[in-house]
């Protein structure tokens, strides 16, 4: 039996060796840095390194979950990306219907390539995009404002605007690259169903409500879970270039609060057990999201 095993890993070697890549990846990015994980149980100090360092047990947790800021960097995390996630999570799938219906297929390839290009734009450049665009002098927006008699507002120093600003360029920007997987689920569906669907007399409407969303559910599920065991991720980038004195209150969330006392401040310990706080946060919700949809549709991670 081994024998065959290793004769079937010997005949498909090429495609092994390309698992080899992702997998390699994984465990040096993903894996060996749980070994760092303890440092949220200790005070560490570099010169007696993460074994030696002196344990404090759940200190830093008990220290962040009592800090002031603690219920404001939650609130600002969670409502930020739920924000994102009600408008940017269907908005794709609206896209991959509307490209379906699109019988023209010059035009339906025009359509998917405008809605492309902005994904390949780098995180520093969409928010340079904004800085101008948000100007209260040359920007486009206040331009626009002007011409309705509105006073200049530079949204990018006001605090409510930032989540707006945040999610809506998010969208444009990633739409279009995030709708591919549910065209390519629309475009394997057998056409034979549209064209009884058709002779029986139904509208494009009710072909896409009773044909083509309840193909894609599956997906749509599948990657709600994933998109819902990710929740407290936020892009951490984007946050940060946007981020100013003035719109701090709402901008500040705890990956940038990671970011700020690990890695400029030094807090290792502490900023360690408030990563792993918001890991173990996600990993509740993905099980959660994953028992939720098998229950509701019977699609599910595992």
């Amino acid at each position: 039996m081994k024998q065959k095993l290793y004769q079937r890993i010997w005949k498909k070697r090429d495609l092994f060796l390309l698992l080899l890549i992702p997998v390699t990846w994984y465990i040096v990015f993903k894996y060996i840095p749980m070994y760092g994980v303890q440092l949220a149980f200790k005070r560490y100090n570099p010169a007696l390194g993460i074994t030696r360092s002196p344990w404090v047990g759940l200190k830093y947790f008990k220290q962040f979950f009592h800090s002031y800021y603690f219920w404001d960097l939650l609130w600002n995390t969670l409502s930020l990306s739920l924000y994102q996630m009600l408008i940017g999570f269907p908005l794709p799938i609206f896209l991959a219907l509307m490209v379906n219906e699109i019988h023209l297929r010059f035009f339906q390839k025009f359509v998917q390539n405008v809605t492309y290009i902005p994904h390949f734009l780098s995180t520093v450049v969409v928010v340079s995009m904004l800085n101008l665009f948000c100007d209260p002098i040359y920007g486009i927006f206040n331009k626009f404002l002007g011409l309705l008699g509105m006073a200049a507002v530079d949204y990018m120093a006001k605090p409510g605007a930032f989540q707006t600003l945040y999610v809506f360029s998010n969208v444009w920007q990633n739409m279009g690259f995030n709708s591919i997987i549910y065209i390519a689920v629309l475009s394997s569906l057998n056409q034979d169903m549209y064209e009884a669907a058709t002779i029986d007399g139904c509208s494009r409407f009710k072909q896409i409500l009773y044909i083509s969303f309840p193909e894609l559910l599956p997906t749509i599920m599948i990657l709600f879970v994933m998109r819902v065991g990710s929740l407290m991720n936020v892009g951490f980038e984007k946050v940060l270039l946007m981020q100013n004195p003035v719109n701090m209150s709402r901008s500040n969330i705890i990956a940038t609060f990671v970011y700020t006392n690990g890695i400029q401040k030094g807090e290792f310990s502490y900023s360690t057990a408030i990563g792993l706080f918001n890991s173990v946060i996600n990993f509740i919700l993905l099980f959660g999201a994953n028992r939720f949809s098998k229950k509701l549709t019977g699609s599910s991670l595992w």
